[in-house]
């Protein structure tokens, strides 16, 4: 039998490796709901292991899992211990992983994967360590073969799959390229994430100290491969407040900042250029939400965006920040199981292309977004990446730190589609 990185891309990913996904992180709070995703849904005769810092408690998980887990195994690994993560990467053809903030444990893993040839997923929204990520181990992914895939969970899948489907539909038709395009968070409901906020923590700190880093984190096309190759198309709204009448979109009401928006738009405009802008030459993306009716959404808005701002800034503020961290959720805290099964979100995408035509996508998925819904989508891309090569997108030299849309692709929306979620796109 030969080893799966001899394999054609068309071949499952099986063979001289035990294990086809690892699920790193797998006591803490997300990454324990990926576990039990795969417990419930992974096709009969999937391989798949946890692993984690702490063997008891790797154990406890796995027995809450029920039967089908009862032989799963357990790999013992510090973020930090490179000898326990190369033996763990080593055995999995593709690894999950959970544990962040990524800037502070995920350096040593994604490296690793990377020069191993194994596949890797996360559920990173951390624009600085993606760009990190990038600059060390897209090279060495490449040639491994590696598909390095950061994003994929509530950030950026919604996003960076509504585009890559309106761009295949809008080629399909022959209604030339995309220009203006405009993602709503039109419905949501879910709780709040001690490790996003621990994240903003972490790059509010990482800015503060270092000027090229602010920078860096400034440029809309932070994550691009070539900055030379971007087009020059003036300012780039990521983050605004409109009515939605002036947006390009059929939505009534106010516009609020949708507080994802830097990093998502950042994923996007990857995706486009590492398609060699296939998008179109004026494309434009910017992200908004949103909330309550549009005869409300005007107050909400604004509320909305006072509070993001307040977050941020008394997160930078010194005097402000030791009673912004009591308030706020600590890593690895989250809402209760009736919440995030009640939870939901539904994200339009709208685009003008240089036609004239107008085309929508939707998403939507059941609950909580940054909780159960990101399991499901963290779950599916890695059962993509190993089950699924023949529908995965060509990518030269076969790997590299890639996005959900052009690491993934149409596998993916599949297996989420399967999942239960809403996908679609149409013209109005």
């Amino acid at each position: 039998m030969t080893d799966a990185r001899e394999t054609t891309d068309s071949t499952p990913r099986r063979g001289a490796r035990d294990i086809d996904v690892t699920v790193y992180g797998a006591t803490g709070f997300v990454g324990s709901l990926v576990a039990h995703h795969l417990a419930r849904t992974a096709p009969e005769g999937t391989r798949i292991a946890l692993a984690g810092r702490s063997e008891e408690k790797l154990t406890a998980v796995r027995e809450s899992l029920g039967e089908r887990a009862r032989d799963w195994p357990l790999f013992v690994a510090e973020a930090h211990d490179r000898s326990a993560l190369e033996k763990m990467a080593g055995a999995a053809h593709v690894v999950i992983t959970t544990v962040g903030p990524y800037a502070s444990y995920g350096r040593d893993l994604v490296g690793i994967c990377a020069r191993a040839g194994t596949d890797y997923v996360d559920l990173c929204g951390e624009a600085l360590f993606v760009r990190e990520s990038i600059d060390a181990h897209h090279e060495a992914a490449a040639s491994a073969g590696a598909r390095i895939v950061h994003a994929c969970g509530f950030d950026s899948v919604p996003s960076d799959v509504n585009v890559h489907l309106l761009h295949e539909k809008v080629r399909a038709d022959g209604n030339g390229e995309l220009t203006d395009t405009t993602a709503v968070l039109t419905a949501v409901s879910g709780g709040v994430s001690g490790g996003t906020i621990d994240s903003v923590r972490q790059q509010i700190d990482v800015m503060k100290r270092d000027r090229d880093a602010r920078r860096l984190a400034m440029d809309p096309y932070t994550l691009s491969p070539d900055r030379t190759a971007e087009p020059e198309l003036g300012r780039q709204d990521d983050l605004f407040m409109a009515r939605a009448a002036k947006s390009g979109t059929p939505l009534r009401g106010v516009l609020a900042p949708f507080p994802m928006a830097p990093f998502n738009t950042r994923i996007v405009r990857r995706s486009a250029a590492l398609r060699g802008h296939a998008y179109g030459a004026r494309f434009r993306y910017r992200e908004a939400m949103r909330l309550g009716s549009p005869l409300v959404s005007p107050l909400v808005a604004v509320g909305a965006a006072g509070v993001m701002g307040a977050l941020f800034t008394g997160l930078a503020l010194r005097p402000t920040r030791p009673l912004m961290d009591k308030a706020l959720p600590e890593p690895g805290e989250g809402p209760g199981r009736r919440t995030r099964e009640r939870g939901h979100f539904t994200f339009d995408t709208f685009a003008v292309t240089t036609t004239g035509a107008r085309y929508a996508a939707r998403f939507r998925a059941q609950g909580d977004p940054g909780y159960n819904a990101t399991a499901v989508m963290l779950g599916e891309s890695a059962l993509a990446l190993v089950l699924d090569r023949a529908g995965l997108p060509h990518v030269e030299g076969g790997g590299g730190v890639l996005t959900p849309a052009t690491g993934i692709g149409d596998a993916l929306v599949g297996r989420l589609r399967g999942a239960g979620m809403t996908i679609a796109v149409r013209s109005y």
